[in-house]
């Protein structure tokens, strides 16, 4: 049997598969694993992560591209054109597989690009609220592995996936964090709190674009914080010269850390290192209270956002309004609102419990990916 692992899209993904591919090849050797890459640093990536696991033997190769189109993505990262021509000049090579095992869902267009023989497993990739994890196309997946009884919930009541055709109790990224020796980092030379601001990067979801230079500035002029900003990987991924300018822009900060995309802004070391947690809607969130602490979120579009469950993660701390009607700003009310998250956490505290627990299904306290890979080779059998 061979098995794909592709990794078409940007690296933040790739923790949340590699895992279980490195599993598979470990413990099912008559199973031919192959990680295929759309760049040279991303595959270097994934072979530095792949080495965590020692006793797997798997293939790692760049998929076929055009000079042209992947110095395009390692310079301007992979957009939906690139993706979707990465998977179409490689319909020869995907096709060879009984399984492809994917963390997006752009690799579902193989289907329509004549590929049928091979099964498509989605790892998924965060353990978010947000509607797009939950889309119509779920259910044209073969296998779709789940973090916990919340996603499993949903997607039943939609009809997105049928029993067999799934499995529960998966969330790989935390396995390899802890190869990689995770654990709370001191990133800063004092005493102060950490705050980690997490903006997503959909501008219609986002704080980043109405308040996100107003945050940075508040923080830069005060003394009670640090601050580590780390937004999701794809706010900076187009605008690399943007995300550069904020580093020096905030250098000479000794109590900011700015941190556009580097692999430590998508391993969990600054979800880890963090005493609050400021953001909007980031699946970040659920890796970061995993370990109850306080939250902050900003709601910069008036979002009616109580019993709506692509928000169930703001019930696990205080909302601030930042919206421009609301005549809220951030060297106004932030340091009110961060105060007030500190102080009312105990509130919160059971809430997060729960949600974690509804979250994350972690047997016997321990790696999740082995069974996973387990599962998805059961099934790959199963249907041939």
């Amino acid at each position: 049997m061979k098995v794909a692992f592709p990794y078409i899209a940007q690296p933040h993904q790739t923790l949340h598969s590699l895992p279980i591919a490195m599993e598979m090849a470990a413990r099912h050797p008559d199973v031919d694993v192959h990680v295929a890459c759309t760049t040279q640093a991303h595959l270097d990536y994934a072979r530095t992560l792949g080495a965590l696991y020692p006793r797997a033997r798997a293939t790692f190769e760049l998929l076929a591209l055009p000079d042209v189109l992947r110095r395009h993505i390692e310079t301007h990262g992979p957009g939906i054109l690139p993706k979707l021509l990465s998977l179409f000049l490689n319909r020869d090579y995907f096709s060879r597989f009984q399984g492809i095992v994917v963390p997006e869902r752009t690799s579902l267009y193989l289907r329509r690009m004549g590929i049928r023989k091979p099964r498509i497993v989605w790892t998924r990739h965060g353990a978010g609220d947000r509607a797009i994890g939950f889309a119509k196309d779920v259910r044209e997946f073969d296998f779709v592995l789940l973090s916990g009884r919340k996603v499993e919930r949903r997607l039943l009541s939609e009809g997105a996936i049928r029993p067999g055709h799934y499995f529960r109790g998966a969330y790989a990224k935390f396995d390899i964090v802890r190869r990689m020796g995770g654990k709370r980092s001191r990133l800063f030379d004092n005493d102060r709190p950490t705050i980690l601001y997490n903006p997503h990067f959909s501008a219609r979801l986002s704080s980043w674009p109405v308040c996100g230079e107003d945050v940075l500035a508040f923080f830069a002029h005060q003394d009670r914080y640090n601050l580590i900003f780390a937004p999701h990987y794809r706010l900076f991924d187009k605008r690399r010269r943007e995300g550069e300018a904020l580093v020096s822009r905030y250098a000479a900060f000794p109590h900011m850390l700015i941190d556009p995309g580097s692999p430590r802004s998508i391993d969990m070391t600054y979800t880890m290192a963090a005493d609050l947690y400021l953001g909007d809607v980031s699946s970040q969130v659920a890796e970061f209270v995993v370990r109850p602490r306080p939250c902050l979120f900003l709601d910069v579009h008036r979002i009616h956002w109580q019993d709506n469950p692509d928000y169930q993660f703001w019930t696990l701390g205080d909302v601030q309004d930042m919206s421009p009607a609301s005549g809220h700003t951030p060297g106004s009310s932030l340091d009110e609102a961060l105060t007030r998250a500190f102080a009312r956490h105990d509130a919160f505290i059971e809430v997060q419990r729960q949600y974690v627990l509804e979250t994350f299904e972690f047997p016997d306290d321990g790696p999740t990916a082995p069974a996973a890979a387990d599962a998805i080779v059961e099934f790959l059998r199963r249907a041939a």
